[in-house]
């Protein structure tokens, strides 16, 4: 069966990049030993790296036009879909390329998603924006896979903000919000997630959450399927 892939989303500055960072190191450290989690036939993941960081400077886009432009804001969000898109068609073609090869990963884990470029739409472009990347046959094929993926949401309200001059920084109350649109807006796709609290501050309880749910999906999925073979 293909195994589930994982996406680490979340209102911005909520340690979702170090997150991904500590999975790599593990799944890294687990793969050396031909063990991954408790299931040492499992391959280790591939890894999509955050693509907004790169479409902001390709595009020469700054953090200020999300708040200061609804055109180029819009604009903005549908180049990073469009990225997210090709990352994602990438790693399904090579790892379908590479299906005999022992070396092969079938699954993957994404810093960031197809949904965030529609939260941002829907937040500071117009309801309407939102819509429109919502109805784009790219978001229909990767929502598609992202429902047979563990969603996990980085719940926003730690102290780890650290203004780099490239990211949207949050402020107050806009923080939560944010935090609560990517809630809404993955309901109303009709995706199930996992809320990551960020009072669990340490990166081995934070890995070690993300491993749980992931170990849980697939056993879930695996009944699954036991159940409709039987059938």
């Amino acid at each position: 069966m293909n195994l589930p892939n994982i996406y680490i989303i979340g209102a911005q500055c909520t340690g979702k990049t170090t997150l991904v960072n500590a999975l790599e190191a593990y799944f890294t450290h687990q793969h050396h030993k031909n063990s991954v989690p408790t299931k040492p036939s499992y391959p280790a993941p591939s890894f999509i790296e955050e693509v907004a960081r790169t479409v902001l400077k390709t595009h020469n886009f700054a953090a200020h036009d999300i708040r200061t432009s609804p055109s180029r804001a819009l604009a903005l969000q549908t180049l990073i879909l469009e990225a997210q898109f090709r990352a994602e068609r990438l790693h399904l073609a090579t790892a379908e390329d590479n299906a005999e090869d022992s070396c092969s990963s079938p699954w993957f884990i994404s810093d960031r998603s197809a949904i965030d470029p529609i939260v941002y739409a829907l937040r500071y472009v117009s309801e309407d924006a939102a819509q429109e990347l919502s109805a784009s046959n790219e978001w229909k094929e990767m929502r598609a896979l992202m429902a047979r993926s563990l969603v996990i949401v980085c719940e926003a309200g730690a102290n780890w903000l650290v203004d780099d001059g490239v990211r949207l920084m949050p402020s107050g109350e806009e923080w939560m919000e944010t935090h609560r649109d990517f809630c809404q807006v993955l309901k109303s796709a009709g995706l199930k997630y996992e809320i990551l609290p960020w009072r669990i501050g340490i990166m081995d309880e934070r890995v070690k959450f993300v491993l749980s749910k992931w170990e849980r999906l697939l056993t879930t999925q695996e009944k699954t399927l036991a159940k409709l073979a039987a059938a």
